[in-house]
């Protein structure tokens, strides 16, 4: 049993199973993608990020209205949101500036609260647990408080390095994890900083590559397994999530390095990958420390470097690129793109940005791109582009699948999975202007006729169209 549905500008997530042909004859034109039979990386899922100004406007449309968006998002039935992010304290799509400790040289955090997240991003991740009830999260500053800052700003400026401040800060990160399992919200990985590189007028705070590795390697790392995070015996999270719940240090998140950018008419920004990455990653000390890697925005352009030379280290997406708040069918495009690009690289899991936004413009006036838009006056809402760029993918792909290699001359327009119950997930774009004959095929995975020829599934895509197309029982040979 095959289903395919398709997304097109003008009309969004349309059933054309029916219109599928199944080819049991040998063939002398090759498959559009063929499926090799490799299996590569465990995917975890999909999510977004829960952001302040995501779930106040939601406030202004009626319980129904906001059920079905927090339905349609995390529901397994529907985007299957699981895997997501949070932010410590402010980030640039927060009401405004905060921070769980503003009390300068409060070292001991006598003054740490998680208070101020009781309005808004408790409540918005407790809604989505009533349809994830195992939802976890990867979280990260967008900057610390401002006194552990040089100079003491919420944007701009960098982290000072004095062992006192350094101490505190990772304690900061220990009180975090504690005070969120405490209201029931489980916090898988932590990264020590939202884009290092980020210097900007929004929540935001520089790190050099010898800063982090201090910071991870003498003292997040140590307080974490004094904490008993690390090794899954800390007392406050176990008695939340069971025993052996453990809470995992991840470098990022990593929005660079480039390689060079123009910065001017004449003018080219040059960075080094293996000076900022491999300077941490090189010192075993703070190695041990590591469970992975985040990256998002020109990030993008190392995550081959790293599966390469980092194997073992589990590589995620951790930001969607966010547009410019025309939510337009081109940007979503773009956005198709980088999932299959982060997938085919080496990424186990893709996490969007803002599922949610009134309007399209930040607390600090940067106009982005969402999956719902509400009008807070006419008390409405509407779904967007990227909402049925995301579903095409997280619906049908479940935590757990595996990506497939695929070989074809649609390879970069077109990726495939093999779901836990062996069930195989084929997700193409047509990017040309005019139709496309697509064909796959899948008898790697026992898809062959009777008498042994191997058999392509083929379907005419209509132009700049999503596809999704979900093959049932794979192995049974049906």
């Amino acid at each position: 049993m095959i289903t395919w549905v398709e997304s097109t500008r003008g009309s969004q997530w349309n059933d054309r199973s029916t219109q599928v042909r199944r080819l049991r004859q040998p063939s002398t034109r090759k498959a559009n993608i063929t499926l090799t039979g490799r299996s590569l990386q465990v995917l975890r899922g999909f999510g977004g990020c829960f952001n302040e100004i995501g779930w106040l406007p939601m406030q202004s449309l009626d319980s129904e209205s906001r059920e079905e968006i927090m339905r349609t998002l995390f529901s397994p039935d529907e985007c299957n949101f699981v895997y997501n992010r949070a932010p410590i304290g402010a980030n640039d799509f927060a009401a405004g500036w905060y921070s769980y400790d503003e009390v300068p040289g409060d070292f001991e955090l006598e003054h740490f609260s998680v208070g101020h997240d009781d309005s808004c991003i408790i409540p918005y991740i407790r809604n989505a647990q009533r349809y994830q009830p195992d939802l976890t999260l990867h979280v990260s500053p967008w900057s610390p408080p401002t006194w552990m800052k040089y100079p003491a700003v919420y944007n701009y400026g960098r982290i000072a390095m004095e062992p006192e401040n350094l101490a505190s800060y990772a304690l900061y990160f220990v009180r975090y994890v504690e005070e969120y399992a405490k209201r029931g919200i489980r916090v898988s990985q932590v990264f020590p900083q939202n884009e290092v590189w980020s210097d900007a007028k929004y929540p935001s705070c520089t790190w050099k590559s010898e800063d982090l590795r201090i910071f991870i390697r003498d003292y997040l790392g140590p307080v974490f397994e004094q904490a008993g995070l690390l090794q899954g015996t800390n007392p406050i999270v176990n008695e939340a999530f069971g025993e052996g719940s453990v809470v995992e240090i991840w470098l990022g998140t990593l929005n660079g390095p480039r390689d060079a950018a123009f910065v001017s008419l004449y003018g080219i920004d040059v960075e080094n990958y293996n000076r900022y990455v491999d300077n941490i990653l090189f010192d075993d000390k703070a190695r041990q420390y590591i469970s992975g890697v985040g990256y998002q925005w020109e990030g993008q352009h190392c995550v081959s470097r790293t599966k390469k030379d980092w194997p073992e280290l589990e590589i995620i997406q951790t930001e969607s690129e966010c547009g410019t708040g025309d939510n337009s069918w081109e940007y979503a495009e773009y956005i198709f793109h980088l999932i299959n690009k982060y997938f085919t690289e080496g990424a186990t899991a893709y996490t969007y940005w803002n599922m949610v936004l009134g309007g399209t413009e930040s607390t600090w006036g940067w106009r982005q791109n969402s999956l719902y838009t509400v009008d807070e006056a006419a008390h409405t809402f509407r779904r967007n582009p990227e909402y049925y760029v995301l579903k095409h993918y997280s619906h049908f792909i479940k935590p757990g699948a595996r990506l497939l290699e695929v070989q074809g001359r649609c390879s970069s327009q077109a990726s495939a999975y093999e779901n836990p119950d062996g069930s195989v997930v084929v997700v193409a774009q047509n990017a040309l202007e005019r139709e496309m004959q697509f064909s796959f095929d899948t008898s790697a995975f026992g898809h062959n006729a009777h008498d042994g020829t191997k058999s392509n599934y083929v379907a005419t895509l209509k132009p700049r169209s999503f596809n999704s197309f979900l093959i049932a029982n794979a192995s049974d040979g049906r």
